[in-house]
């Protein structure tokens, strides 16, 4: 099993940091890796919960790769659910969580994968940690440019 987990306090306001890693159509314009994204089969929130599927191209290096997803949105427990739909994983699920803290946010990521490929495993395996811990910093290196201007947080 591949799995980790990213937990950051960030001074920001829960609902937006929720609705910046709801934004899925936006992720090319700072997820380095994404280079680009369509998303179909989008629902209508029903009592604040919503679903689409996404599809992306991502870029690693070398590796060029596309996988789909099907993504749960929960703004009333402001949770995010990801699971696979197809592409070079036998199992791919994460998970994000904003939880308010009298300093803004803790953001709660978990990842959990296995690629088809025993390469492509192995590679990232030996270094998810630092995957995810770079693509939590994403979202936040967006938040900051995004919500301290209006926020007045350094």
């Amino acid at each position: 099993m591949r799995s980790t987990r990213v937990t950051r306090l960030l001074p920001f306001d829960p609902d937006d940091l929720f609705s910046l890693v709801a934004d899925v159509e936006a992720y090319p314009e700072f997820v380095p890796w994404v280079s680009s994204l369509r998303v179909w089969n989008r629902t209508a929130p029903q009592d604040g919960v919503a679903s689409l599927d996404a599809e992306a191209r991502v870029g690693f290096a070398m590796v060029r790769e596309v996988f789909a997803t099907r993504v749960r949105i929960d703004a009333p427990r402001r949770v995010i659910e990801v699971s696979l739909l197809y592409g070079p994983f036998r199992r791919l699920r994460n998970r994000w969580e904003f939880l308010p803290t009298p300093e803004g946010t803790r953001i709660e990521f978990e990842i959990d994968f296995e690629f088809k490929s025993r390469l492509l495993d192995a590679l990232l395996a030996a270094n998810l940690q630092r995957a995810a811990e770079k693509l939590v910093g994403c979202f936040e290196a967006r938040a900051r440019s995004l919500y301290v201007a209006a926020a007045g947080v350094a």
